[in-house]
């Protein structure tokens, strides 16, 4: 947590009162000067960290002037650094009283409530130290946030940022605030009336949009964005309202532009990012003069958590689109060559397109990369039967079928090109045999359903 720290310097000018009134006035110069011998005593003793002996002289001081503000602020700074919190508060807290236009003795009494964590307390004294100085807000923002008053921590970050401008600390607090959904709705009301007292400022926007996307309020998401283009049309995020107004018109090219802009701004987030993509997608499908677009605005695209080639496989790989589902995967097995699960899709649409030369090239080098994955050996036999070369296929089925666990379906399936790969070399016992066992095996999946 970030504190104002204020350091204490003074030599005290001691000011003797009606106390020594009636007192002859030898005697008021000999007290004033034991005094002062006194109290440089207790700073020269504090200075060598001696502080028992700094708080003996400073106690001797008091039996001289009871009410002197500045000797126990003093005893609280001896106490405070001895440790002694709870006597080193109340000293400073006896100067306060003493003397409550003096700032310092406050700030005493917030450094013991600070070293002691006592948050609530701090609050409490910053509350007034506001009053000498208002650079103390700053340390009540963090109080807040300290104490889980996040309520209280958003009004004031406003305020401040409002006043004096934002700073990076106060935008991390707001950051946290923000993951509660239930302060969503407040900042909201006051980005919007930001954005109308000051509609060229476009961290206002952008956080509004943020946080309509993050509570999934899409529709009023694009509307601060297209309110954003008309005031700042220079702006990476208004570029976000010009896409979906071009593919609304139907003006592809201008709206693959639009979302090369915004996949390429680091000031966007990736979710409004993946959106774009997804809808420029759709948009695609039914406009195939477009997919290089497509293609290249995914080279933008470094979510690592969001697999969006294998995404644009799967879209095309469920409207049956094998060539297009195809290209994709293949593009996302470049970007990843380890995506396991994007290699399978990548064989299933071979074998659905029938380009079996491919499936097998596919195939090959996967069973060397994993040999423990007995689908690639699957997928590389099946190709193997399809062009006819029934030795291969029996050699690379054998091998695959010793890795198969537990799963029936896979199991009967390698029998089954077993069979088939048997039947091409002319060995119709063993490839009935094979049959067999396929049959054996769909019973036993039959009857787990």
């Amino acid at each position: 947590m970030a504190k104002t720290r204020f350091l204490l310097g003074f030599i005290a000018v001691l000011f003797w009162g009606a106390g020594f009134a009636q007192t002859e006035p030898e005697d008021v110069a000999m007290d004033a000067d034991m005094f002062t011998d006194q109290f440089y005593e207790s700073l020269k003793q504090k200075g060598i960290e001696n502080y028992d002996r700094a708080i003996t002289a400073l106690e001797a001081c008091l039996k001289l002037k009871p009410e002197s503000a500045a000797v126990y602020n003093e005893l609280g700074r001896n106490y405070l650094l001895q440790k002694n919190y709870d006597k080193a508060y109340q000293s400073f807290d006896k100067a306060s009283q003493i003397d409550p236009a003096n700032m310092w003795y406050v700030v005493g009494m917030y450094d013991v409530s600070y070293e002691t964590r006592n948050y609530n307390q701090s609050i409490q004294i910053v509350q007034r130290l506001i009053d000498f100085k208002k650079e103390y807000r700053e340390d009540l923002v963090s109080l807040y946030m300290n104490t889980q008053q996040f309520d209280k921590a958003l009004t004031l970050i406003n305020v401040l940022n409002d006043e004096v401008g934002r700073t990076e600390q106060r935008d991390n607090y707001k950051a946290l605030i923000m993951r509660d959904a239930r302060f969503m709705g407040p900042e909201k009301a006051n980005l919007l009336e930001q954005i109308r007292k000051n509609p060229k400022e476009e961290s206002n926007y952008i956080q509004l949009i943020y946080l309509y996307s993050e509570s999934n309020q899409e529709e009023k998401a694009m509307e601060i964005a297209q309110k954003l283009e008309r005031e700042i049309p220079t702006s990476d995020w208004a570029q976000v309202s010009l896409f979906k107004f071009h593919l609304n018109e139907n003006h592809g090219t201008k709206a693959a532009e639009s979302m090369n802009k915004i996949l390429k701004s680091d000031k966007i987030d990736n979710k409004i990012k993946h959106r774009v993509i997804n809808e420029f997608l759709i948009f695609a499908k039914d406009n195939p003069q477009h997919d290089q677009d497509l293609q290249k605005a995914l080279e933008y695209f470094n979510d690592k958590s969001v697999m969006v080639r294998r995404e644009a496989g799967k879209f095309y790989h469920a409207k049956r689109d094998w060539k297009r589902a195809a290209e994709y995967y293949a593009l996302q097995l470049q970007a990843s060559p380890d995506d396991i699960e994007t290699a399978m899709l990548l064989l299933e649409v071979l074998y659905e397109s029938g380009d079996y030369t491919a499936m097998e090239k596919q195939a090959a080098p996967l069973i060397e990369s994993y040999p423990l994955q007995p689908e690639f050996y699957y997928y590389s036999g099946l190709a193997q039967n399809q062009m006819k070369n029934y030795k291969k296929a029996v050699d690379i089925l054998l091998a695959g079928l010793d890795y198969v666990v537990e799963n029936p379906t896979l199991e009967r399936n390698f029998n089954l090109q077993l069979a088939e790969a048997y039947q091409g070399q002319g060995d119709a016992k063993r490839s009935a045999q094979h049959i067999k066992k396929a049959e054996s095996l769909l019973e036993s999946v039959k009857k787990s359903k």
